[in-house]
């Protein structure tokens, strides 16, 4: 059954921001990745058994047919892998999001495949859950779309497969994914297809061996999330041929331990943020244009060189917003400046 699509009020942009980064890496209790228990994720029989990111043992009696993700920030992956999924949460609408709450980096491709808004993030909906009949719900092990506070009724319902997407890139949430779903040979194609073409573009753009870089979420007089070496964010910039600047851990807020970004306090931007360039995610110039005239960050190499980039459609790596960087560094990067 599907549902008509729901149109929500109109909520702030840092929604959008909190959700993606929300995700708090695995603190060593669950496993790195979800994998098959026996041969079955190789030769496609079902059923097939996987453990997943919350260490529980998942037994799926065969290929998912209707896929709810209860968690929008995987969405994206299971829409690239061509998974049939029939519902999903959403964002709150903002300039990140459509009037049905989809990211806009896939959010054509949810309306193509008549993917239904089944709630938005925050509003748990048990009934509307049910009313999609999923053969398989994706949940995220936190965030502000997770729903482990559901799991027990969400596990009642339908085998129920539980992802960390802190912890990894999109292409190894796309390979754990496929074997859920039984999309593995999809994976492989697209994950192939985007590494050729970022190889193409390193090449291209010859970033000189030892520029370093930084990845910012700028906000200014509070918290601004600085990418770690280990986030996905520094995994796309370094294929560019960055070098990604360790924020330190001094100056780190975050409540738990996360592998993503470390939520730098202001006064510890100037001493975090210190790459020869900085990558400034969901932003646009008129971001960079703050960060550089920001009076405690004016020493930083990159505001002295003028080498700050913008980055849309980057507060949650997917295969879609992946794109969309390698369409930035491939048609708009200006380049770096020598420094003045």
């Amino acid at each position: 059954m599907r549902s008509s699509a729901r149109k929500f009020a109109s909520l702030a942009v840092a929604a959008a921001l909190t959700l993606s980064l929300g995700a708090c890496a695995a603190d060593g209790s669950a496993a790195a990745g979800g994998s098959a228990s026996v041969d079955s994720a190789d030769t496609g029989t079902w059923p097939r058994t996987l453990t997943d990111d919350a260490g529980n043992e998942v037994q799926i009696p065969a290929k998912p047919e209707r896929i709810l993700s209860t968690t929008v920030s995987t969405t994206g992956t299971l829409l690239a892998l061509d998974a049939p999924v029939v519902g999903s949460s959403t964002a709150a609408i903002s300039p990140q999001s459509d009037e049905n709450g989809w990211f806009t980096q896939w959010a054509d491709v949810a309306v193509e495949r008549e993917v239904a808004p089944v709630y938005q993030l925050g509003n748990f909906d048990l009934e509307a859950v049910v009313a999609q009949d999923p053969d398989l719900i994706v949940v995220s092990t936190s965030g502000a779309d997770s729903e482990m506070d559901n799991l027990a009724q969400l596990q009642d319902l339908a085998p129920t497969y539980v992802v960390n997407y802190g912890d990894k890139d999109w292409k190894s949430l796309a390979e754990e994914l496929a074997e859920a779903t039984g999309t593995e040979a999809n994976a492989e194609s697209i994950i192939s297809e985007f590494d050729q073409r970022a190889t193409k573009i390193k090449e291209k753009l010859a970033i000189a061996t030892g520029s370093t870089a930084s990845i910012v979420s700028y906000n200014k007089g509070a918290d601004s999330p600085v990418g770690k070496q280990s986030g996905p964010h520094s995994a796309l910039i370094g294929a560019m041929g960055f070098e990604i600047v360790e924020p330190p851990a001094q100056f780190d807020t975050s409540a738990q331990k996360r592998e993503d970004f470390a939520f730098t306090s202001y006064e510890g931007l100037s001493e975090s943020a210190t790459g020869e360039s900085v990558f400034l995610i969901s932003a646009n110039g008129k971001t960079a244009k703050s960060f550089a005239a920001d009076p405690t960050l004016s020493n930083l190499p990159s505001v002295t060189s003028g080498n700050i980039f913008p980055l849309a459609n980057s507060f949650r790596l997917d295969y879609y917003s992946s794109n969309d960087i390698l369409d930035y560094f491939e048609n708009e990067f200006p380049g770096l400046n020598a420094g003045k």
